[in-house]
Parts: structure tokens; C-alpha cells; sequence
């Protein structure tokens, strides 16, 4: 009888230990997942600020066509009237094919961690 008491004390000592274990590891989850959930919200942020320059940078470039469009047509109109050759390159739409750039790309340089926060 002594025996199966202090069996089921030591069942209970396992039982608690092991609660007590699980109990840490949540906790520790729980923090490394808010700590992943903060993490993901700065680059959601990031990323919205990111797209909203590049929103402002595709007008920018639409006006700044249309502009070039405009001086354009009034080469052409001077070369007509004046008989002056005047060489006017045409405008590529970098919208429709952003991979063939007409000028230099710039390199931008990334850290290794930029994404892990």
C-alpha cells in the first residue's frame, strides 16, 4: 500500500512537470509568434509605404510622357516649317515593358537581414 502511494505520488509529480513544461512552452510560443505578428506588421507597413511612392513615381512618369509627347510634336512642327532636321528619338512606355529600361538601372544594395526585422 506505502508502494502504490508513493508510485501515485511520483505519477503526480510526472504529470505536474510535464504541465508545468507545456505551460513554459506556450508562453514561449506565444511570445515568439507577437514577436513574428510585430515583425510582419513593420513590413506590411514598409511594403504600403514602398507601393504608394511607386504609385506616385508611375504618375510622375505618365506626366512627365506626356510632356516629352508634347515637346515632341512641337520638334516636329518646328522641323516641318523650318526645314531643320531635328532628331526626335522615340518615347519608349516603360509601364507596358518596365524590363527594357532605355537608361542605366542603378544598383540597390540589400542587407542579408532586411527581412527577418
Amino acid at each position: 500500500m506505502l508502494s502504490n502511494r508513493e508510485s501515485a505520488r511520483r505519477s503526480r509529480m510526472k504529470k505536474q512537470k510535464q504541465m508545468d513544461d507545456l505551460t513554459s512552452e506556450i508562453t514561449r510560443l506565444e511570445m515568439s509568434n507577437n514577436q513574428l505578428q510585430q515583425g510582419i506588421e513593420v513590413k506590411e507597413r514598409g511594403y504600403a509605404e514602398i507601393e504608394s511612392r511607386n504609385n506616385v513615381m508611375r504618375a510622375q512618369v505618365m506626366e512627365l510622357t506626356d510632356r516629352l509627347q508634347s515637346l515632341n510634336s512641337v520638334l516636329q512642327i518646328f522641323e516641318e516649317v523650318s526645314w531643320f532636321a531635328v532628331d526626335i528619338p522615340e518615347i519608349p512606355d516603360p509601364l507596358l515593358r518596365p524590363w527594357q529600361l532605355s537608361y542605366p538601372t542603378q544598383l540597390i544594395p540589400a542587407a542579408s537581414d532586411m527581412f527577418l526585422g
